[in-house]
């Protein structure tokens, strides 16, 4: 009888001090100022479309100067490799030309030149004395994930593909510690659809944060961020003015190749948009003297004078 007395009075005293005011010992409230409040904007998917395509039209060529660092490895691979900064120059233009040339700092001294057509590339390393060359869609991976870098590997993340109309598209919020996300999914595929591509809309500004393209089977061949959007026709522009379409581009991108094992830092420095590119800055023949390596094929060949 005593016992259960007295638990009846624990039970009582608990409930009574916690309606009684001393509820501060279990929960806390804290007011967040006006200025820490998050932004938080509302877009619907027609909308978010429509901002994506007007990039991607718009965009159809891109001159620029960028701070490339490259890291090769991962956690998973148990390796990782950081790579010294490198000065880039890219060149990309519709539908598929791309010339990326990375030079030391300072000295001014080719590391890479490289060149895509959407069908083949090249890669000229002169420290090797090494013409490497192959179809677009014959990459073999090497055990060395910096010798995965390829230029079209960065085309998606400069020259946005277009969503056409008739590719299914899903659209959804997305939220975490980071942020507050819109994601549109775009489908590919008749009775057995695939994920072909993510789009991230980051709620803060409603810009492109964030794209991952992947291949048959759910395969994520790449993962693109971007940051510091800034507007067309700023000083790192060359005062150009604004493409229809384009108010601003992003100058940070980080690509990461899962499957290539290797990542990408780009930060330009000059950025210019649909300006007339020649087309012969394009081209990349086989130095004299330089060794051919037919990237998916077993034969090394010395090159002389030929050409791939």
């Amino acid at each position: 009888m005593l016992k259960k007395r007295v638990r009846a009075w624990m039970a009582a005293a608990t409930l009574a001090a916690i309606s009684g005011g001393c509820g501060g010992a279990v929960s806390t409230k804290r007011q967040v100022p006006a200025s820490e409040k998050p932004v938080v904007l509302d877009a619907t998917r027609d909308e978010l479309l429509a901002k994506y395509n007007d990039i991607a039209r718009s965009v159809k060529s891109l001159n620029s100067t960028a701070e490339l660092r490259p890291t090769a490895g991962s956690k998973y691979s148990g390796l990782i490799e950081e790579y010294h900064e490198v000065k880039a120059f890219l060149l990309a233009e519709r539908p598929a030309e791309i010339r990326m040339i990375g030079q030391a700092p300072l000295i001014g001294k080719t590391i890479f030149d490289m060149t895509s057509d959407g069908q083949e590339f090249h890669v000229w390393i002169p420290s090797k004395n090494k013409f490497l060359a192959g179809k677009v869609g014959e990459e073999k991976i090497s055990a060395k994930p910096i010798e995965n870098l390829r230029p079209q590997h960065l085309l998606d993340a400069l020259l946005w593909p277009e969503i056409q109309k008739p590719e299914p598209v899903l659209f959804e919020e997305f939220n975490d510690e980071t942020g507050r996300y819109y994601v549109l999914t775009v489908l590919r595929g008749g009775y057995d659809l695939e994920v072909l591509r993510k789009v991230w809309f980051n709620r803060a500004d409603l810009n492109v944060s964030r794209m991952q393209t992947y291949g048959p089977g759910g395969l994520l061949l790449s993962d693109a961020h971007f940051a510091d959007w800034q507007p067309v026709g700023s000083e790192q522009s060359q005062s150009q003015s604004a493409p229809a379409g384009v108010p601003a581009f992003p100058r940070s991108i980080r690509l990461e190749r899962p499957h290539d094992d290797y990542q990408l830092s780009l930060d330009f420095t000059k950025l210019a948009l649909n300006e007339e590119i020649p087309a012969d800055r394009f081209q990349l023949e086989q130095p004299a003297g330089s060794e051919l390596v037919r990237v998916g094929a077993e034969a090394k060949k010395p090159a002389g004078d030929q050409k791939p």
